[in-house]
């Protein structure tokens, strides 16, 4: 006889029914990537911000071949390009207001500049100069560096902390697929969901976390199917489509600034050059795929767009360019001259108040560099 079987054994009576705290249907994504170019829905956008979206992209697409071959000319240690993925960045910047904040991923470079970011002053990390190159408060973009998915937490702490203080301000987010591998992803959107804060988190889905493709990260239906196990919206797109990105960000802003919580919003997209300059990308996929998205270029998908509507004629794309040109030639002039660099700002943005161990670090240093500038002195003598 078990104790249950007793006479007088407690008996609980059956749970109630399970009911879900949230209703996941319209928490999940459309089994399709949601596109607007090519479709009537390209009726309804803004004339206006399809050309201004056109224009950043021809202008992106040049920043992206500058700085490249910067990293070849010795003048940039290292530069992830973002070629293929020029709409995602764009949009996303252009779906913020001026008092919105932008959380980068180290491949954003495009996206920080098109929010008014100094063109060279997006790779001064990249280049070795300086920690970030740039006042994230002032611009209020938040640095951009190579950690994965760690920027993420921190947006929502940001956005959390804006809406307690009665700000209205929306954080945007920006992440790889590869970072949606990393626990910070998971405990930001956790966070995020539990106190409804006012982020949107972009996923650029690009098909490889630098060599490991995504079917080898993750067996789930989409990356915007992860956003209904958190308790928020999951919108998928076509990330090369930049009316449709744009459309999207800008809900999923509105929304969060509305009260609505965050959402995840997965951008298909695809890196045509390697991951950066320092991988060979030959090592794990084929020319021939690469190749079948070369038809699917989200420039070419906008001007033929703005071409078929009579929106964009030789001279708007001429204009484009000679913008587009103008920006990379101040770009070589200002990477082309050599920094001035002081060691002794390796302490200087540490702390608020430097602590012993620094100022013993401080004058150590200090001590080096006047007998290295005494010899050099007695060299040139």
């Amino acid at each position: 006889m078990t104790v249950m079987e007793q006479r007088g054994a407690y008996r609980p009576s059956p749970p109630p029914a399970w009911q879900p705290r949230t209703d996941p249907a319209p928490l999940l994504p459309d089994a399709e990537p949601y596109r607007v170019l090519g479709t009537d829905a390209a009726e309804k956008v803004d004339p206006e911000l399809l050309r201004t979206l056109y224009a950043e992209l021809v202008r992106g697409r040049r920043y992206n071949t500058q700085a490249t071959a910067l990293t070849k000319q010795g003048r940039l240690a290292v530069y992830p390009s973002s070629t293929g993925q020029e709409a995602c960045e764009i949009a996303a910047a252009l779906a913020l207001e001026e008092r919105d904040w932008l959380f980068p991923s180290y491949r954003d470079t495009l996206a920080v500049v098109a929010r008014g970011l100094d063109p060279a002053s997006a790779l001064t990390l990249l280049r070795g100069d300086w920690h970030t190159g740039y006042d994230p408060r002032e611009h209020r973009i938040a640095p951009l560096s190579t950690p994965l998915a760690t920027q993420l937490p921190h947006a929502v702490g940001l956005a959390h902390a804006a809406r307690l203080k009665g700000d209205d301000v929306v954080a945007l987010a920006m992440v790889g697929d590869g970072g949606t591998s990393e626990g910070d992803f998971h405990e930001a959107l956790n966070f995020a969901a539990v106190w409804q804060a006012p982020v949107v988190f972009l996923v650029q889905n690009n098909g490889f976390a630098i060599s490991v493709p995504l079917a080898k990260q993750t067996a789930a239906p989409s990356l915007a199917h992860k956003a209904v196990g958190y308790g928020m919206p999951g919108r998928l797109v076509d990330g090369n489509d930049a009316a449709a990105m744009h459309e999207v960000l800008a809900e999923a802003v509105a929304r969060a600034r509305e009260g609505g919580g965050p959402t995840l919003v997965e951008a298909v997209t695809y890196r045509m050059e390697a991951h950066t300059n320092a991988d060979d990308a030959t090592r794990y996929r084929q020319d021939t795929d690469v190749d079948a998205w070369r038809d699917h270029d989200p420039i070419l998908l906008l001007e033929r767009e703005l071409t078929e509507r009579g929106l964009l004629d030789d001279d708007m794309k001429r204009r484009a360019g000679e913008d587009a040109e103008a920006m990379a030639a101040d770009l070589r002039e200002h990477m082309n001259q050599e920094p001035v660099l002081d060691p002794m700002d390796l302490f200087t943005h540490v702390y608020a108040e430097q602590t012993s161990q620094l100022r013993e670090q401080a004058a150590q240093l200090r001590a080096e560099l006047e007998v290295a500038s005494e010899e050099a002195e007695g060299e040139a003598r």
